[in-house]
């Protein structure tokens, strides 16, 4: 690849410095909000979650967040759906922030919690995330 090129490729069209970078080319670099943690068991709140796919052809997950209580398996417990932040476009259903926050009010309020995890911008523009939710 010669050096103009490469130039071409690494011209920003929109430079939203902390939080991403979208490049003339079409690449995006989202500068933040990109860690994940894995669903797994939580040996503090006793909440276990795991992923679900909600839609395959969208790409819509959600991550459900379960208490491991000492109540009859048959006991019903109410349902919290929780979109995340970050402005459309940064974090998942996935980001830690989000998923210790989960554990704790599932844990502390006894409920099924459920992190959508939406298609974010700028791939995907509002109102795309509301129609995804």
């Amino acid at each position: 690849m010669d050096s103009t090129s490469s130039t071409i490729d690494d011209e920003i069209a929109v430079d939203l410095t902390p939080i991403l970078k979208l490049y003339k080319n079409g690449h995006l670099e989202r500068l933040m909000g990109e860690e994940v943690v894995p669903p797994s068991l939580d040996p503090t709140t006793n909440v276990e979650s795991k992923d679900v796919i909600i839609s395959k052809e969208h790409n819509i997950s959600a991550r459900l967040f379960i208490p491991k209580t000492t109540y009859p398996p048959t006991q019903k417990l109410p349902l919290l759906i929780y979109f995340h932040g970050g402005a459309f476009c940064i974090e998942t259903a996935f980001s830690p922030n989000y998923h210790n926050y989960l554990n704790s009010v599932t844990s502390l309020a006894n409920v099924i919690g459920v992190s959508v995890n939406y298609r974010r911008a700028p791939e995907h523009p509002v109102p795309i995330a509301y129609e995804d939710s």
